[in-house]
């Protein structure tokens, strides 16, 4: 073959690769809603950064006439790319050449992309649109979910792992975003379940439709499988990017700082009476969490999923830290077994890629009751303890209101490792509240007291005094300061200024074994 036949010939090798399944099916992808492969990975990655890799492998397989189906790129576009200058590894299911199913060669395909995130150290993206595993290659394709599954494991915790669901993913695909750090879903037109609507119907002769089983309202508010959804291919795409720009690329690095055109010294008064008069009456801990933050810094995290507890990246003076805050507006932001796993997954995340730890307390306790013990309340919450104490990121700890119990100890108190607490004049660290406390200490003298109200309240009064208040703790250093609502975003940004240099380290062991 002639130079110029053999330049031509790649170059017509390229055109084929760029078409994936055929005009029609990516007509048809445009139908419903969706994305091709490729108009995913260009909105994804800087503009002319993508660089391809395996545009021509093909399906090894020669059973059941595919061998005469071969398709470049077999279903999935793999390569790397930057996403705001940053380096990322990407691959991304082609669902227009066989339903963006699963073979032997579109696994290594994708094997080959981590193993190299690995090395480099940078982040790995998932777009997920695959019908499952490719039926016609038997347990190749089985074992090719288990190559990926694997790396996945040995990558967690070493470079960020994110999950874009933007079609259908089901059976053993669904393993890989489980095991990724965060997972985002598109509404209406992605869903995840391990057995789809006919198998469920065969095995159970339960009637359910593709979204009821795993659509994105299900994952992102009921199971929690899934930690954002966004309306379209585009919006979470660009979801994805946001979220990048708070993580390192590897856990040997520190997060991207910013520059910061809020004041440092910002003191917002509105803070000083936004909490009400009553303690029992509720307020938005978002409200707090954005006014302490950088301004128009905060990317909430499960925001639909286990709303006593809010968590999410922000900024502090340009740096990112992690968030988490009990939530007074639901479940008056008591500690319930969704709310334990929620906020220990993310803390064991920042944990893992140096992402500063701020916790805003005000909690009344765990949740009581059979259904929460049933469940495992004091397995799940102490994974959220578990979480906490395990954490060497810098911890910087606000007490806005209650503290009560052994939730105190959880939420990050100085007894597990805080390296800055500090409590407003609001705040009440206790073992209960007032009137409780009250019946159980005082009772014989309630029930003998001529006016027993009376007396109660008499008792409640005193006990509030002397105990539903943070100078009691204040005297003991278990918390570092008592300032004004208004003073804690200066004094946060001091302490995390203080503590960038901040080196702690566990005993020296395998892993933990966590109360899964």
């Amino acid at each position: 073959m002639a130079h110029d036949a053999r330049q031509a010939h790649l170059l017509e090798l390229r055109q084929q690769a760029q078409l994936g399944g055929g005009k029609a099916r990516q007509d048809a992808q445009h139908k419903r809603g969706k994305l091709t492969a490729r108009e995913r990975v260009d909105l994804l990655l800087d503009p002319g950064s993508f660089q391809e890799l395996d545009a021509f492998v093909e399906h090894r397989c020669a059973d059941f006439g595919m061998k005469d189906k071969a398709v470049l790129g077999d279903g999935v576009i793999t390569g790397h790319g930057t996403v705001e200058g940053r380096r990322v590894f990407v691959f991304s299911q082609d669902f227009t050449v066989f339903g963006g199913s699963l073979s032997g060669a579109y696994a290594a395909k994708i094997c080959k992309i981590m193993d190299m995130a690995l090395k480099v150290g940078a982040p790995v993206i998932g777009l997920n649109d695959s019908g499952g595993a490719r039926i016609q290659e038997g347990v190749e394709s089985l074992g090719g979910y288990a190559d990926i599954f694997l790396r996945n494991t040995l990558a967690s915790g070493v470079v960020p792992q994110i999950s874009a669901i933007l079609g259908p993913c089901a059976g053993g695909a669904v393993y890989s975003p489980a095991i990724t750090d965060f997972t985002a879903m598109v509404d209406e037109t992605s869903y995840l379940y391990v057995t789809g609507p006919n198998v469920v119907k065969t095995v159970t002769n339960e009637e359910v439709t593709h979204t009821e089983l795993g659509g994105a309202e299900v994952h992102t508010e009921v199971s929690g499988v899934a930690h954002f959804v966004r309306p379209d291919d585009a919006a979470c795409l660009e979801l994805v990017r946001q979220l990048l720009g708070y993580l390192p690329s590897n856990n040997q690095e520190d997060p991207p700082r910013r520059p910061c055109d809020d004041p440092v010294d910002r003191a917002d008064p509105e803070l000083d009476s936004l909490l009400p008069d009553s303690n029992d009456k509720p307020y938005d801990m978002l409200d707090v969490v954005r006014r302490v933050v950088d301004q128009d810094s905060l990317l909430e995290v499960h925001a639909d999923h286990a709303k006593n507890i809010v968590i999410g990246f922000a900024r502090l003076g340009g740096r990112p830290v992690g968030v988490i805050g009990n939530q007074p507006n639901h479940l008056s932001g008591v500690l319930d077994i969704k709310a334990s796993i929620k906020a220990a997954r993310f803390v064991r995340f920042c944990d893992c890629f140096n992402v500063p730890l701020l916790t805003f307390v005000d909690v009344p306790g765990f949740l009581p009751g059979r259904d929460q013990e049933y469940g495992g309340i004091i397995k799940h919450g102490a994974k959220l303890l578990y979480a906490y104490c395990e954490a060497t990121v810098p911890k910087l700890t606000v007490i806005t209101r209650k503290a009560y119990g052994g939730a105190y100890d959880v939420m990050s108190s100085k007894h597990i490792r805080g390296d800055f607490n500090i409590a407003w004049p609001t705040a009440e660290i206790a073992v209960m509240g007032a009137k409780g406390a009250v019946e159980i200490i005082f009772r014989r003298e309630i029930e003998a007291a001529a006016d027993p109200a009376a007396e109660a309240a008499r008792l409640t009064a005193d006990y509030e005094r002397t105990f539903c208040n943070p100078y009691a703790a204040a005297k003991l250093g278990y918390v570092d300061a008592v300032v004004l609502p208004h003073e804690t975003r200066a004094q946060l940004i001091r302490a995390l200024d203080c503590l960038g240099t901040k080196r702690e380290q566990n005993p020296p062991k395998k892993h933990g074994n966590i109360p899964l």
